[in-house]
């Protein structure tokens, strides 16, 4: 686990492809694994499934999900078992004001945006997280949203962090949100095994600063995309 400064926020994003690696097993323990050795603070995990499976088949996430302590879910798609697909944002930390925003587009699948403010210890954070569609005129809209949340107003650092599938240098997401987030990681996500899209992505907004940014290539073996997984200073002086 790389090291880190006591003042800063461990903030990580992660697509686990429904908890299926490239060997084609289902194993979400070694998913929670993975996670737990960076010690994230803030987590967001984009395409959790436990259609077919039943949701006792998320118990190593579960169990990750009540060490973090806070948890919002987005579920975008529900079958009337009670399995889902969907998303989520772990922390630490207390959140609050925990909303969902939908960012669904025509007759495409239901995309949803999860938005909380996070009570750390270094003070408020404004956190936004997102699973964004794969066609241009999707993302176009959603990313237009996404700005939105991304600038609510208050002096609070903000965050936007997940699986935004803009893979183009000046694609419709980056365009949008680059005039409020002016700070992003840029690392190579996907495909996991050969990464060339930077699909994955850690957003900052001022007054914090992001101070370092990795991945993990042992996720390769867990998923078809790698983690973001990023230090942030909560506020400019720190």
């Amino acid at each position: 686990m790389k090291e880190r400064r006591p003042d800063s926020i461990r903030v990580m994003t992660w697509n686990i492809h429904g908890g299926i690696g490239p060997d084609g097993r289902f194993d979400l323990d070694r998913i929670a694994k993975l996670i737990l050795r960076h010690d994230p603070d803030v987590v967001a995990l984009q395409e959790i499934e436990t259609r077919g499976r039943g949701q006792d088949s998320l118990q190593p996430l579960r169990m990750l999900f009540e060490a973090r302590g806070h948890w919002h879910e987005a579920r975008t798609i529900s079958a009337p078992d009670g399995d889902y697909y969907g998303h989520a944002l772990l922390s630490r930390w207390p959140m609050r004001h925990g909303r969902l925003h939908d960012l669904s587009f025509s007759d495409r699948e239901p995309r949803f945006a999860i938005e909380a403010k996070i009570d750390s210890p270094h003070g408020p954070l404004h956190m936004v997280s997102a699973h964004l569609g794969l066609a241009l005129s999707e993302r176009r809209m959603q990313a237009g949203k996404l700005a939105k949340l991304a600038h609510p107003g208050g002096g609070e650092p903000g965050i936007v962090v997940g699986d935004f599938n803009d893979w183009f240098a000046f694609g419709a997401v980056r365009r949008a949100l680059r005039a409020v987030l002016p700070q992003r990681t840029m690392l190579k996500t996907f495909p996991a095994r050969a990464p060339i899209f930077r699909l994955d992505r850690i957003y900052v907004k001022g007054p914090a600063r992001l101070t370092a940014a990795w991945s993990d290539r042992e996720a390769r073996t867990c998923s078809d995309h790698l983690p973001v997984i990023a230090d942030i200073a909560p506020r400019a002086s720190d």
